[in-house]
């Protein structure tokens, strides 16, 4: 029996229509889906946000974002969203649920710090202060040893055959009060400043009479006043060698090697400049320097052989005990 057609046309509406109803039942799991995920994806940006104002605070509304971020929207043909968006959208999501762990985790971290840091803060003494380096970076022995018998590089005047001075104390002794003492203001006015006529010679010589009583940062300043006001001397050579040792007698090995290098430097025929070569090895050997050490005493035992085999012989053997140089 053939159809006719007006039934052919009844039959082909309906079977669309049911096509249609069918398609729009698949669609509404899958607009749902997506409806809850992007729910869900704006919720943990907010926390994201939220916690990087936290971890990075006083930034305003600037904050770092997630290294997934959406894709900006493109106008479809469909409502239907394809697998693969969808896809992208998860996988979006998880990188920051991952990122959320990751900040809750830091704000845990520095929150424990500070509190650690705190009560470290509160155990401390009133008063205490923090260890420091000095400039150069260089530390320092808490005791020095003992430098020997001195010889006579810095007696006031030059002699044929100079008798040595007393050996000097403990270097590690312990430094006058600031300000200092009645007693130790007595003592260093008791000691007479030389009147001869010859200034720059009675600043010397008052200088050297300091270091040697063992008042050695008032022998610093009375040498350092000594070598501004007359750079030029005869005795500069002296002056600055003792400058050094006044130093290094204190407890200054730095302070004292930059003088001695610069009395080398500024005249290796001075009177005074195979002291402070080799003095200055005694400096660098307290400062734990072993390789500058052998370097100025290899340079003093080759320039100045005289002294080293002579006066300075004692002080050229303690020094190089106990180093090893290659």
């Amino acid at each position: 029996m053939v159809p006719s057609p007006l039934r052919s046309i009844r039959l082909h509406r309906a079977t669309g229509a049911a096509l249609a109803l069918v398609m729009a039942g698949a669609a509404v799991p899958a607009l749902a889906q997506s409806n809850n995920t992007e729910l869900r994806l704006n919720k943990v940006e907010s926390e994201v946000r939220a916690l990087q104002r936290k971890v990075f605070p006083g930034s305003g509304d600037k904050y770092f974002t997630p290294e997934i971020s959406a894709p900006n929207p493109t106008p479809s043909a469909t409502p239907l969203p394809s697998s693969s968006a969808l896809s992208d959208v998860l996988t979006r999501m998880d990188s920051l649920e991952a990122q959320v762990a990751r900040l809750t985790g830091q704000v845990e971290q520095n929150s424990n710090r500070i509190t650690q840091l705190e009560a470290r803060m509160a155990s401390m003494p009133a008063g205490a202060q923090p260890l420091a380096t000095n400039d150069a970076g260089v530390p320092v022995p808490a005791a020095q040893a003992n430098l020997g018998a001195t010889t006579g590089a810095s007696a006031p005047r030059p002699t044929s055959s100079p008798s040595p001075t007393p050996a000097p104390s403990q270097l590690a002794a312990a430094k006058p009060a600031t300000p200092p003492s009645s007693a130790r203001v007595q003592a260093v006015g008791a000691i007479a400043k030389p009147s001869t006529g010859d200034a720059a010679e009675d600043e010397y010589s008052y200088g050297y009479r300091l270091w040697e009583a063992k008042f050695y940062p008032e022998a610093q300043q009375q040498l350092k006043l000594y070598l501004e006001k007359y750079p030029r001397s005869p005795r500069a050579s002296w002056g600055r060698n003792l400058l050094g040792r006044a130093f290094l007698d204190d407890g200054n090995p730095l302070e004292a090697a930059k003088w001695f290098v610069q009395n080398y430097q500024a005249d290796k025929r001075g009177e005074r400049a195979p002291d402070s070569l080799l003095y200055l090895a005694v400096s660098m050997k307290q400062l734990q320097d072993t390789k500058r050490a052998c370097i100025a005493l290899s340079e003093f035992g080759t320039t100045y052989a005289a002294e080293a085999a002579g006066r300075l012989k004692s002080v050229y053997d303690s020094t190089r005990n106990g180093l090893k140089c290659s």
